[in-house]
């Protein structure tokens, strides 16, 4: 089918500036967005056109190009209207494009097929892995390494990613002419698909590999270590080059996107460079005073006197405890939390009421 004119998909003239372009691609994204038709089973392939069309002229480089491509009338709006009509099913194409083939305009062509990857047979790009990694507090917070286990897919190692039994003879595929793709419409202006019968190898052996079934690769694991930058946050990304699915036919390996979960700690927690905790105190401790042992996140020990009459919820500062960025240095503050009997023997009773009584205490 013809390919609509990507201006008037989004209806903007074609000197519309980036920001009209994107004004106009939310409001008809909002309208057209499938959630917001479910009775409407068009809404789909529309949103699908206004998001190709979007893809494109919001960014320069292939606008650029996909502007070169338009004005030699490759697009159904810049057609002169006597040659509208008439091809197959009633869905026209330009005059002499019948059977059209990007690949044969040569440099032109190369030039549309970078902007939708069509007209010819591109290289299997390796695909980029993501990992979703729990990190404990303290690693999350000084930095260091966790052990990842990842499934990924590599070359299997009995057709070494040919998918072709040993001994096999390979040929070019006879659906796809060796392209690893078919089409699915009319001419150059089809949608490209995956070739089914040689997975987008463009070659099909005479016999199928019996490790892989002929897929030219297999699932494994793989286990690797993953450095953790200090002050690390939950939903922080790094990305490893490299690191990802790798490439098939020596072709270059994907990325690894790491995205970290850090795993709430029992004692600790983080308020900017500050470390938050609470430690317990008796009714006694609270009334007369006394001196804590407070942990520290790098596993020390600090003494912490609390004064006699301390309230529930008080906080204490341990200066240079927190964590640090920059040269600066956070704190560890300590709140205390009074924890009282929740029954008294008869003889207790007695003494806390003559507490009361003595202190002036309403009960």
């Amino acid at each position: 089918m013809a390919q609509r004119d990507f201006y008037q998909v989004l209806g903007v003239p074609d000197s519309a500036t980036t920001d009209e372009i994107k004004k106009s691609y939310r409001r008809l994204a909002k309208q057209h967005h499938p959630d917001a038709n479910p009775d409407n089973p068009g809404a789909a392939e529309r949103f699908k056109e206004i998001s190709e069309a979007h893809a494109v002229l919001s960014d320069p480089e292939k606008r650029k190009k996909y502007d070169q491509m338009r004005r030699l009338g490759a697009f159904e709006s810049r057609r002169p209207a006597g040659q509208r009509g008439g091809g197959a099913g009633g869905q026209g194409q330009p005059s002499g494009m019948e059977g059209f083939e990007f690949g044969d305009l040569g440099g032109l062509g190369d030039i549309f097929s970078s902007i939708f990857g069509r007209g010819r047979r591109e290289e299997p790009v390796a695909e980029n892995l993501e990992a979703h990694v729990e990190v404990p507090f303290r690693v999350a917070m000084y930095g260091g390494k966790v052990p990842v286990t990842l499934p990924v897919t590599e070359a299997c190692a009995t057709c070494k990613g040919t998918g072709a039994a040993p001994g096999a003879k390979i040929t070019t595929c006879d659906e796809c002419n060796g392209r690893g793709s078919i089409s699915f419409g009319q001419g150059g202006f089809a949608v490209n698909r995956p070739c089914p019968k040689c997975r987008g190898k463009g070659t099909v052996p005479s016999e199928r590999c019996p490790t892989c079934g002929g897929a030219g690769d297999i699932r494994a694991e793989r286990r690797v270590l993953i450095s953790v930058p200090p002050l690390t946050e939950t939903g922080a990304r790094v990305r490893l080059k490299g690191q990802g699915q790798p490439g098939r036919g020596g072709g270059q390996a994907g990325d690894l996107i790491v995205v970290f979960t850090v795993e709430p700690d029992r004692f600790f927690q983080r308020d900017g460079l500050d470390l938050l905790c609470e430690v317990p105190l008796n009714l006694a401790q609270a009334l007369l005073g006394t001196r804590l042992r407070v942990r520290t996140l790098d596993g020390k020990k600090i003494v912490l006197k609390v004064p006699a009459g301390t309230q529930p919820g008080r906080k204490f500062r341990i200066k240079g405890q927190g964590l640090e960025r920059g040269g600066r240095r956070g704190d560890q503050i300590v709140a205390v939390k009074v924890e009282l009997p929740e029954k008294l023997t008869p003889e207790q009773e007695v003494l806390a009421r003559q507490l009361a009584e003595s202190a002036g205490l309403k009960y």
